[in-house]
């Protein structure tokens, strides 16, 4: 065996042995966790996430964002209990959420916007229910966008942006469940 084979051989053995001391180390986030001392099932991100009460979503009734307020907390509360029951409340979530629409190509022949980008922006504080402290606050967005097809096409473009803002809501929701998922296992 020539040397060069050989240093291979070491560096890959080297390799599987670093790979072996850290698989220990790797936990799941959303997995259920049996580190306690006692060794019953520790309460997993799950039952910590399903114990966040969603509450409704301040805006204007009959609006564009009503609806959307609806949306997220919907898709939130579906995020969080994962279609089960929810569990006794220890945290309330209060979200606050803004739209923006704005123009992204615009047709040079007739100056009608071809492409819109649709935002969504969401603030959200997350409060203990026994003390009333606020242990958490941050911030997200989602852009995307739509077509809209032409002045005789106007339903297909109140339908791209019904669609936009549904997509909009469905991501503001899971970066809201994940940054809480994030917040329950590391404390920050």
């Amino acid at each position: 065996m020539s040397s060069s084979n050989a240093s291979r051989l070491v560096r890959a053995a080297l390799a599987l042995a670093l790979a072996g001391l850290t698989a220990g180390c790797f936990q799941p986030l959303y997995g259920s966790s049996t580190s306690s001392p006692t060794g019953a099932a520790a309460p997993g991100i799950a039952d910590k996430l399903s114990s966040v009460e969603v509450l409704p979503i301040d805006a204007p009734n009959g609006t564009r964002i009503s609806r959307l307020g609806v949306e997220v907390r919907n898709d939130l509360i579906s995020n969080l209990t994962g279609g089960g029951p929810a569990a006794t409340t220890a945290y309330k979530l209060m979200i606050k959420i803004n739209a923006s629409n704005r123009q992204v190509i615009v047709d040079i022949n007739s100056a009608r916007p071809e492409i819109q980008n649709y935002g969504l922006n969401a603030t959200y504080t997350l409060t203990e229910v026994g003390t009333g402290k606020v242990v958490f606050t941050s911030q997200t967005f989602s852009r995307v966008s739509y077509n809209i097809p032409g002045q005789e096409q106007r339903f297909a473009g109140d339908r791209g942006l019904r669609d936009a803002e549904n997509r909009a809501a469905k991501v503001i929701a899971d970066q809201i469940r994940d940054r809480l998922a994030s917040y329950f296992v590391a404390g920050t």
